[in-house]
């Protein structure tokens, strides 16, 4: 296995992670939040898929698809190329509502096409530039990849977990009648 199969890889467990959060849920239960500061599952697979689009368009010098394919209005939300959910407001977080998962989902799925169309590109010399030297140590291609990686694999399984909070309530209602 070599090391664009591995990063292919990692970005379908993504993409599998994602859709099984996200998959049959109503907009209510996208937008369900445990505590008025969580996040929620639309939240969460916006955000992921943000991070995604915005960092690995800046590693292949293209734009991002939230804002040149217009996700961003398909999605209600503003096409600010910076608006990737950092520091997000619980307001924010609850602004994003889509009416059902099919428009987070689609996102998504483009965005990961984006990511593999561009890590099937990526070459040893290519992991090893150097990105940002705004850290110490400076932030190499591969750094940055693998940050992406776990920043989503982390999100994706917080939305999984609010789906398993949704599925258990739906059992306890279920079986209280």
């Amino acid at each position: 296995m070599d090391t664009i199969d591995i990063l292919t890889d990692a970005f379908g467990r993504i993409k599998g992670d994602t859709h099984r959060a996200a998959d049959g849920r109503t907009a209510a239960e996208l937008a369900y939040q445990p505590d008025p500061e969580a996040n929620s599952i639309a939240w969460l697979v916006w955000h992921l898929t943000r991070v995604q689009d915005h960092h690995i368009g800046q590693l292949a010098h293209r734009p991002q698809a939230y804002v040149v394919e217009g996700w961003a209005d398909r999605l209600g939300t503003d096409p600010d190329p910076e608006n990737h959910g950092y520091g997000h407001t619980p307001e924010q977080v609850a602004a994003i509502r889509p009416d059902s998962p099919d428009v987070l989902l689609a996102y998504h799925d483009v965005v990961t096409e984006r990511t593999l169309e561009y890590i099937a590109t990526v070459t040893p010399e290519e992991l090893d530039r150097i990105f940002d030297h705004s850290w110490d140590p400076p932030v190499s291609v591969g750094v940055r990849i693998v940050s992406v990686i776990n920043d989503c694999m982390q999100h994706a399984g917080e939305a999984n977990y609010l789906r398993g909070l949704l599925e258990r309530m739906d059992q306890e209602a279920a079986s209280a009648t």
